[in-house]
């Protein structure tokens, strides 16, 4: 279990740095995210053939469309997450991608058939006018809007990221990260080769920060969550999950002299906030239905 945990929060902190390492990469948003697909997906692959695990996504085809379009998604979320870094900064970039998971929360009852509560609704309110408080001083202080643009896209695909991800119920663990990142590398493959091409220019500064975002916190970091999360209580995940986006503000306020306004700082806390109540609730509820059942058996 401590293991677990250790993975856990590690790979959470790789992720928080994410956008600090693309702050060292002078290309462009969707080379940078083809690079880093391509290295991680040599890394995983090469784990998933040490392990000597077998196959098992052809067993169900619709499981495997699925995950075939979760990793489309997220190769489109990512492109649109490092463009925002680029214009808006990572920490306003951050906060718009976690908008991703009330988006879950709020659709879920209409595809999971899971009920719309009070502590749902409140959660959603909560992130609107967090992202009003941080978006509408952001536009005040001359911020892009295209910026803004993307940041909200890269929430909304990776809400289908997400969502489809828990459709392929039948692929788990490595597969599952393997498979979703080598679709997403073919995605952005595609996307850059009608773009520009596969030629990349990369200076020679660069390619440290780029062999750390692909090896370290693309191939690393998803080996140590994907490994870690079954062993972990739902609960646990969901509270220490949002120790990415934390760490993420806390490192760009550190490394790259980022900062929030005091209206900022409040939308910040009323995403974060809203997003992990909903979540958190939904966690309690589930943990107090699984011990009425042991209390019944």
């Amino acid at each position: 279990m401590k293991h677990a945990y250790f993975k856990y929060i590690a790979a959470l902190l790789m992720f928080g740095t994410n956008g600090i390492v693309a702050s060292y990469i002078l290309l462009n948003s969707y080379e940078i995210v083809y690079l880093r697909t391509m290295i991680g997906s040599l890394f995983l692959i090469a784990v998933f053939a040490l392990s000597k695990q077998k196959f098992q996504f052809w067993k169900n085809k619709s499981h495997f469309l699925y995950l075939v379009i979760s990793g489309v998604a997220m190769g489109a979320s990512w492109m649109f997450l490092y463009e925002a870094y680029a214009q808006i900064g990572v920490s306003i970039a951050t906060l718009a991608y976690y908008c991703g998971p009330v988006i879950v929360m709020i659709v879920s009852p209409f595809l999971f058939r899971e009920k719309m509560t009070t502590a749902k609704l409140l959660g959603f309110l909560a992130v609107i006018i967090g992202m009003l408080c941080v978006n509408g001083q952001a536009f005040s202080q001359g911020g892009s809007s295209w910026g803004m643009i993307c940041g909200i896209l890269s929430a909304i695909t990776y809400a289908f990221m997400v969502i489809f991800n828990k459709k392929a119920k039948s692929i788990t663990g490595l597969e599952n990260s393997m498979c979703q990142l080598i679709t997403s590398f073919i995605t952005v493959a595609i996307f850059m080769g009608f773009k520009q091409g596969f030629s990349i220019d990369i200076a020679q500064g660069n390619l440290l920060p780029i062999l750390l975002l692909g090896v370290v916190n693309t191939g690393i970091g998803c080996y140590f969550y994907f490994s870690s999360i079954g062993a972990l209580p739902v609960q646990t995940v969901s509270i220490l999950g949002y120790l990415e986006p934390l760490s993420a503000l806390i490192f760009s306020a550190a490394l790259l002299g980022e900062k929030l306004s005091l209206v900022q700082i409040a939308g910040a806390v009323l995403i974060l906030g809203g997003a992990a109540f909903g979540e958190l609730f939904r966690a309690n509820k589930h943990k107090f239905k699984e011990e009425k059942g042991d209390m019944v058996l």
